[in-house]
């Protein structure tokens, strides 16, 4: 019996390998967004019990002040990734969406309540008073969001359980259970939120708005928490990719499409262990100014790199499992209107310039000192 619904006669509106493309360029910014979000907040609600130590505060605000606008980024960007995935996978993807259907319908109003609670923490935070309860109830909800949507991809990926999820619960009351690869998954996120929110403390240590004695406390603390979850973050992500089906393997090796795929997988190995050996550095020796400019954004980079080819390996691991199970996403009739197509990439980079302009815009905006505040 057919697993997938029947397959949209209307033709894709651009080439697969184009659709592709700009899916995983924006699922990869999607996701710096996140861990920046997930790590940094986490952090700012540790750092703000440590209500004695003036730069623990002093870290936490500035945090907290960058997060609601983190949070602008994390929303927006994810928007794009997923309009696509439903363009390429919306057969599998409204299925297993539809299987988890309140879960699913129910973010929208977590997102709401863990944007407020940004606002209520950093607000706190500023007045003074104890957040830290605020904060971690946010950084709660936006776990619970990353475990909800990490259900419904990996979901996506196993039709052989749709039928008897629908049999169990038409409303989708129900989420799914036994699939291997959703708790590597999820805790992958999680450990790289602190992985990527280290990098960002040692980025803000090169800040001109920090005084020296702030980032002599930055940049040691970025650097230390980035090499211990870093290391975290590579298991976690050896032990989602050992979980894989065999055949999924077997095709990263093999197959001549999903070859690269498989490559991506081994740089972000050395990526991630390149950023774990910057940030040890930053972590535990003592760099002068200029230095610590470099290992900033060497950590920038690598941040941006380690998404990039997180996304493309994780775009081969979904192809080859749904390939295994009669889905081929290049099994597409399409008709190009290059005109049109030309027209969307031109407001697509421009769209992306504006973003960057908005960052830059952002980055450059509290010339006065963090503390002043």
């Amino acid at each position: 019996m057919q697993s997938f619904p029947a397959v949209d006669p209307i033709p894709l509106p651009a080439p697969i390998w184009l659709l592709k493309l700009l899916h995983i360029v924006t699922l990869a910014l999607h996701f710096v967004a996140v861990e920046m979000l997930l790590g940094g907040l986490l952090l700012a609600v540790l750092l703000s019990l440590f209500r004695h130590s003036p730069a623990s505060l002093v870290t936490a605000r500035a945090l907290a002040r960058r997060l609601t606008v983190v949070m602008t980024f994390v929303i927006n960007l994810a928007v794009p990734p997923l309009l696509f995935a439903q363009v390429l996978y919306g057969r599998a993807l409204y299925t297993s969406s539809v299987l988890i259907g309140i879960y699913w319908i129910s973010i929208i109003g977590l997102l709401t309540l863990t944007y407020w609670l940004l606002y209520r923490f950093t607000a706190r935070l500023e007045a003074g008073k104890s957040a830290w309860w605020v904060g971690l109830s946010a950084w709660l909800l936006a776990g619970g969001i990353a475990r909800l949507l990490s259900t419904n991809m990996t979901l996506m990926l196993r039709p052989e359980v749709w039928r008897q999820m629908y049999s169990a619960s038409a409303m989708g009351a129900y989420l799914p259970t036994g699939d291997p690869t959703l708790t590597p998954r999820w805790l992958m996120m999680l450990a790289g939120g602190l992985f990527i929110g280290g990098l960002w403390l040692v980025y803000l240590a090169g800040r001109s708005t920090f005084t020296a004695e702030e980032k002599r406390f930055l940049a040691p603390l970025g650097g230390k928490v980035a090499a211990v979850f870093g290391i975290v973050y590579l298991a976690a992500g050896l032990w989602a990719a050992g979980v894989q089906p065999e055949i999924v393997k077997t095709g990263l090796r093999t197959d001549a499409l999903y070859k690269f795929a498989g490559f991506a997988g081994y740089s972000w190995l050395v990526l991630v262990a390149l950023a774990v050996l910057v940030a040890a550095v930053a972590g535990f020796a003592k760099l002068s100014a200029g230095a610590l400019g470099l290992f900033s954004w060497a950590g920038v980079l690598l941040a941006v790199l380690i998404e990039i080819t997180l996304v493309v390996y994780r775009d081969g691991v979904r192809d080859l499992t749904l390939l295994a199970k009669g889905y081929n996403v290049w099994d597409r009739a399409v008709e190009t209107n290059w005109w049109v197509v030309g027209l969307f990439l031109a407001l697509f980079v421009g769209g992306v310039g504006v973003i960057g302009w908005l960052v830059s815009v952002v980055a450059r905006a509290r010339k006065v000192m963090e503390d002043a505040a």
